[in-house]
């Protein structure tokens, strides 16, 4: 689905045409060790489910025969601050190598989350922030400075985790990843959702903001644009989030 000219939602992922480029952000790789590691009983999935989604999108684009030059991951690749096991360096390895067949660049971004350890960046370029013609990606919490953002038109972040709540007005609710997509001094933003598939993320109608870019519009939310992501990568655009408040 077309969120600004030229910039198409493929399932979790976010795709410029004429730059060639997919944006996806915070798979949080290692969550799942991390939840084990508190004591809670659940079968390891992460990777596998990663893996068939990443595949999933590969698949659409080439199928729609779109032109791939570079995977950008918006920060959060791992999920641990500083503890490093075997298991997440097999995981990200498997998850990079599996972009590095359709991607002929694949660029890291720094999140909060991210410790870039030496493995990291043997496997693909680290950056801060990326800046392709007028189209500014980066993690999204923190603000850069006004000198970094001349000429931009288009900030891409994650950070956030977006998600909305759907319910019936009865009983039945469910929370659903979403992309937001909104004006933010005078520039389009655009917030990923995350490729953590073990959950849906932070409700933005009622639960506390993340991203300094959000808070900052906190007043303006409301007239953000909500695109939800369902069974399937199904994209279903719900307008204004005022909208679903109301």
């Amino acid at each position: 689905m077309k969120i600004l000219q030229g910039v198409e939602i493929v399932d979790l992922g976010l795709y410029f045409a004429k730059e060639k480029i997919l944006a996806m952000t915070d798979f949080h790789i290692g969550y799942e060790t991390a939840l084990i590691n508190r004591g809670f009983l659940l079968p390891r999935h992460q990777l596998a489910s990663t893996m068939a989604r990443l595949q999933g999108i590969f698949d659409r684009l080439k199928k729609s025969k779109c032109g791939l030059d570079i995977v950008v991951i918006l920060g959060d690749l791992r999920h641990e601050f500083g503890y490093l096991g075997r298991q997440e360096i097999r995981d990200i390895t498997a998850v990079i190598n599996l972009i590095k067949k359709y991607a002929k660049r694949v660029i890291i971004l720094k999140g909060n989350h991210d410790t870039m350890y030496k493995y990291i960046e043997n496997l693909a370029e680290v950056k801060t922030m990326l800046a392709v013609r007028d189209i500014l990606f980066l993690h999204g919490d923190k603000i850069p400075k006004t000198a970094k953002l001349k000429n931009i038109k288009t900030i891409v972040i994650g950070h956030e985790h977006p998600a909305i709540t759907i319910s019936d007005g009865f009983a039945s609710a469910e929370r659903v990843k979403c992309f937001l997509k909104g004006k933010w001094s005078g520039r389009d933003l655009i917030v990923l959702p995350s490729f953590n598939l073990l959950t849906e993320g932070t409700n933005v109608l009622s639960e506390k903001l993340l991203s300094p870019f959000l808070k900052k519009q906190a007043g303006r939310l409301l007239d953000f644009e909500a695109y939800a992501v369902v069974a399937d990568g199904e994209i279903l655009k719900f307008g204004n989030l005022k909208n679903l408040k109301n």
